[in-house]
């Protein structure tokens, strides 16, 4: 082989090489991916299913049950407008109060309970992810549009929600 059919082949050789890196950077990325949900959103079905995914908003006054065995704890997180029941198992935060910010990482069940893998308690008093403000925000806004529209407009409310579109 010639000294230019030999740098050919070392290029290409290492081109995909550098091909192959990158697939599996992008690969991982996906993998390790988790988007942001509202109580709305998840039970409009919007959540992935069979995938991890963060539920964020408010845990419910009164809605904080632990097990017996201790570590075991279920509770429902609210956008005001809907709620998702979470159960989890391990230690909460000790910031972790009800009426307060969650955010919560797991999977949702067939029965529509999120098994979370971890929960994430905010760490000040005015500290709330944008997300969740975002989310808790919008949600609130269409709650008070639906209490006073028609079937029809309810409709578009919630849908115009759920992309941004609220006046």
């Amino acid at each position: 082989m010639k000294t230019r059919q030999k740098r050919l082949i070392l290029i290409a050789f290492g081109v995909l090489l550098l091909g192959g890196g990158v697939a599996l950077v992008l690969s991982a990325f996906q993998k390790n991916l988790v988007f942001f949900f509202t109580p709305t959103q998840v039970l409009a079905g919007e959540a992935p299913q069979g995938r991890s995914f963060r539920l964020g908003g408010m845990v419910e006054k009164d809605s904080l049950q632990r097990q017996a065995d201790g570590v075991t704890v279920s509770f429902v997180v609210t956008d005001t407008v809907k709620s998702v029941r979470v159960k989890y198992k391990g230690i909460l935060p000790d910031l972790f109060k009800e009426e307060k910010g969650v955010v919560t990482q797991g999977r949702l069940g067939p029965d529509q309970i999120l098994i979370a893998d971890e929960v994430l308690a905010k760490h000040d008093e005015n500290y709330m992810p944008p997300e969740a403000a975002y989310a808790l925000k919008k949600a609130k806004e269409a709650g008070n549009k639906l209490e006073g529209a028609g079937s029809a407009q309810s409709a578009q409310n919630v849908q115009d929600a759920k992309v941004g579109n609220l006046k």
